[in-house]
């Protein structure tokens, strides 16, 4: 065989053997950087998940609170209109 081949085989192994040395190299990075982004992206998921289940809490119980603000309202007119009619009878 001439040298010449032998050493456009070597070369041919050795530039195959870089790529393939690289590429596995690349791919785990590439899988580091997924598994971080993953995790960040699962942190404010849950993130999210709490503030909406704080809202949806928040929610359901408004209602509730503004029917006391309307019951005591009206308790406050009624008290104010009894002290009204008492201050206006007393003079």
């Amino acid at each position: 065989m001439d040298s010449s081949i032998i050493v456009s085989i070597i070369t041919g192994i050795a530039t195959i053997v870089t790529v393939i040395i690289n590429t596995r190299a690349s791919n785990k990075d590439m899988t580091h950087k997924l598994d971080t982004q993953q995790a960040v992206f699962e942190t404010k998921l849950d993130s999210l998940t709490s503030e909406v289940r704080e809202h949806n809490n928040f929610a359901r119980r408004m209602p509730v609170v503004e029917e006391k603000i309307t019951n005591l309202t009206h308790r406050v007119e009624v008290v104010e209109r009894e002290n009204q009619r008492k201050n206006s009878e007393a003079h």
